[in-house]
């Protein structure tokens, strides 16, 4: 057969595979054919969701399972030898993976990472892999066994233990083989939700099993932290790992989960001492953005102290001058997964913004002059705007209006949906949950904790939070805070954040995001909305937004870090500590005294009104936009047909339909959203035409009547009649979008009219059966 009729699949299967196995690659052990590494990004529209294609190498070739080594891309016999290298050397990058090849099965292309060569190669002269291994190698300088040992040591493999996605493999193997190098300071950078304990336990099981750590320190500074870490992914270390409680130190442990505070005293005792400098040979510390490296801070001191030890730091938030020290303690990321990246790969929630403006926060308030509060002082008389409000001035009628507003939210989308309030204050947050109870106590009736204040100084609200975060656990349903959820709480079933504080910081900001970004697609969870009532949205146009992480955060000289008493600290609970917008960290209960020297107004019996609302969405490449459905589809539709007659000419030539409407999707044009906003239940080919050419419509009822009344169906058999009526009647009904599937014979009515082959013959023999099928797709779209 001539090659150049041969399909992609075809060249693979005759030249590629055997060309790998011929040079040694195991075909069971080292090729991985159809290699998919991406879940394909969440496109939202309205509160229509799909998913975008999945990135899908060709070959995917390791030495050993953790370590691959090339990429091949396949094109048939039509295309060049080297068509694929670009797409070869994309998904190579992304992937970590040090050679990159294309073939459309004359040859081989080689892309070299480590040199930027790139050379032709005949099918037999593909490398060994071995000769691949010595290659990277050499570039990496691994050139002792031991080296080779701790870089070669595999992840931990489990049934019901997930096997780690590509960036929390590319992030293992970049420290594990930095450390093989004698690197002992490292910073990984990874987004909320992207599974950074899951990264530290690969890290540390990898180096304990290979001999070249012994003993691990885990830091973190929330007894929630380190509770969740040590029941889920640090689980197969039972029996060698403990949690330091009591600030009592027990050496016969191998991996240590602590907390800042139980290593350092209330008076700044060093209780680490009672360890020697060289106990530890691996120290991770958890949010490294909260771990000082200023040279005078007492978390330093830990750090100091084991300094012999490997120390990687890991956060997820971006960089902030403000708060960030000059110092450079851990370096540079070794590597960075951003929040965009993970929304890109479809392993993390996008977000949908809705941005309320009410007049008092568009148009400023300013009081009448001698106006007394509820409590009869005198109103200082000046503008008041969305810094003050709730602040200095408390509006009791634009509380109740923001309560109204998330009422609203929730009983238009989903009343059970899990939500996090976040406000001013405890006193906000007080006043809030009353609103809100106002506005749903027929749900309070039946359920009490349907609403909870979880704050700092309620204990009540603290013991729930590990029910708010439970996934099956349907109350409390909404959590009115300040800080204490902006950080550390794994509230994966989160699908609304609400924003009623004014945030300065883009550490606060993203920390608070993130709170929403998990995925559970079998549980119905695919995006989230952001509801904004301080147009702290802005902040996602900042370019640190999505930028590089804190490495450092500045604590003042003789800050004394807050005691955590296991005896008074249950499950899930804070352990003291708030984190403040750039300035120093402040210890609950503490937040309302500093209140207490500021004046604040109360007043009631103001007009408060919602002016206007705005939705945006993320589009393909990660920005807000702000145009409508409708808008954003045809701008898109028209930059790919840019006259209806070049839509019109592709759609007609187009065997399968459902690829341009899978193309169309790839741009984040929903036809189900752009449906539900034309209110008409149009045919795509329909609805794209009046979408972007401004066409009157048909609908799919007339479009089959026009069919019928030309006489077409006459000119076949009884038999071959019914069969498109069938069709037209499934057309009709939006079963079907591409005809040309004889599958669909396979079901209701078809089978009542006879078999698949009878219906067929009807036509004479397949080839006529689908030239009628053909033409009936002409006719009704002529």
């Amino acid at each position: 057969m001539n090659k150049k009729n041969l399909s992609e699949q075809d060249i693979c299967l005759r030249y590629i595979t055997p060309a790998l196995e011929e040079a040694g690659w195991d075909k069971m052990k080292q090729i991985r054919t159809e290699y998919t590494f991406t879940d394909g990004t969440v496109i939202v529209r309205g509160n229509v969701t799909t998913r975008g294609e999945r990135k899908r190498a060709n070959y995917f070739l390791s030495y050993k399972p953790n370590i691959p080594l090339a990429i091949v891309e396949a094109k048939d016999n039509k295309h060049r030898l080297g068509d694929g290298m670009q797409q070869a050397m994309d998904y190579a990058e992304r992937l970590d993976i040090p050679f990159a090849y294309s073939s459309n099965g004359d040859g081989f292309i080689e892309h070299d990472f480590t040199t930027g060569m790139e050379t032709e190669i005949r099918l037999d002269e593909f490398p060994s892999p071995e000769r691949l291994w010595q290659r990277y190698k050499k570039y990496k300088g691994i050139d002792t066994p031991e080296k080779e040992q701790i870089v070669s040591e595999p992840f931990y493999y489990m049934t019901g233990y997930n096997a780690p996605r590509y960036y929390q493999r590319v992030a293992v193997n970049r420290v594990v083989e930095a450390v093989a190098q004698g690197r002992n300071r490292m910073l990984l950078l990874m987004a909320t939700g992207t599974g950074k304990t899951y990264t530290a336990f690969q890290t540390i099981w990898r180096l304990w099993q290979s001999g070249k750590v012994k003993r691990v320190l885990y830091l973190a500074d929330r007894n929630i932290l380190i509770d969740q870490t040590m029941i889920n992914d640090f689980r197969p270390f039972e029996g060698a790992i403990t949690k330091v409680q009591n600030r009592h130190l027990d050496s016969s442990y191998e991996i240590y989960m602590a907390l800042y505070q139980q290593l350092v005293g209330e008076n700044g005792d060093r209780i680490f001492e009672e360890f020697q400098p060289d106990f530890f040979d691996l120290i991770i510390i958890d949010e490294a953005h909260r771990g000082s490296a200023k040279e005078d801070s007492q978390w330093r001191q830990i750090l100091d102290y084991f300094q012999s030890a490997i120390q990687i730091g890991m956060t997820a938030t971006p960089k902030e001058t403000k708060e960030v020290s000059n110092i450079d303690y851990f370096g540079e990321p070794i590597y960075t997964y951003s929040l965009k990246q993970g929304i890109r790969d479809g392993f993390l929630a996008p977000y949908k913004v809705l941005r309320v403006g009410m007049n008092v926060d568009l148009e400023g308030y300013r009081p009448t002059k001698g106006m007394t509060d509820i409590n009869g002082e005198i109103v200082e008389d000046r503008e008041y705007n969305t810094k003050d409000f709730d602040r200095s001035l408390v509006i009791d009628e634009r509380t109740k209006e923001v309560a109204k507003r998330i009422t609203e939210f929730l009983k238009t989308n989903d009343r059970f949906m899990k939500t996090i309030i976040f406000c001013v204050d405890i006193d906000h947050a007080n006043r809030m949950r009353l609103a809100l109870i106002q506005q749903n106590a027929d749900i309070v009736k039946e359920h009490p904790n349907y609403i909870m204040k979880i704050t700092g100084d309620d204990k009540e609200g603290k013991a729930q939070l590990s029910n708010f975060i439970a996934v099956n656990s349907p109350f409390p349903t909404i959590a009115v805070t300040s800080e204490l959820l902006s950080t550390g709480v794994d509230a994966k079933m989160c699908k609304l954040i609400v924003v009623d504080k004014e945030i300065q910081s883009q550490i606060m900001f993203k920390q608070i995001l993130g709170r929403g970004t998990r995925i559970r697609e079998e549980d119905g969870k695919m995006y989230f909305t952001f509801m904004d009532f301080r147009n702290v949205s802005r902040m996602f146009a900042d370019p640190e937004f999505d930028g590089d992480p804190v490495q450092i955060k500045i604590v003042d000289a003789g800050e004394i870090i807050p005691p955590d008493s296991e005896d008074e600290t249950s499950e899930g609970e804070d352990t003291g500590v708030v984190y403040g917008l750039g300035g120093a960290d402040i210890p609950n209960g503490e937040e309302d005294e500093l209140e207490e020297h500021q004046q604040k107004y109360h007043i009631n019996g103001v007009l408060v009104t919602i002016l206007n609302e705005r939705v945006q969405y993320v589009d393909v490449n990660g920005k807000l936009i702000t145009e409508s459905i409708r808008d954003y589809s045809k701008k898109h539709i028209l930059e790919h047909y840019e006259t209806m007659d070049t839509f019109i000419k592709r759609w007609n030539s187009e065997n399968k339909k459902q690829a341009i409407i899978e193309e169309l999707k790839e741009e984040g044009v929903l036809l189900d959203a752009l449906q539900d906003e034309v209110g008409v239940d149009l045919d795509p080919f329909d609805l794209i035409l009046h979408i972007a050419y401004d066409k009157k419509p048909l609908t799919r009822s007339e479009r089959a009547n026009n069919v019928k009344k030309q006489g077409y169906l006459y000119q076949y058999s009884e038999v071959a009649q019914k069969v498109l009526q069938a069709l037209l009647d499934k057309y009709t009904d939006a079963e079907i979008v591409d005809f040309n599937d004889t599958k669909i014979l396979e079901l209701q009515p078809f089978t009542e009219i006879g078999t698949p082959i009878k219906l067929v013959r009807a036509f004479g023999n397949k080839k006529k059966f689908m030239a009628a099928v053909k033409d009936l797709e002409k006719m009704l779209y002529a």
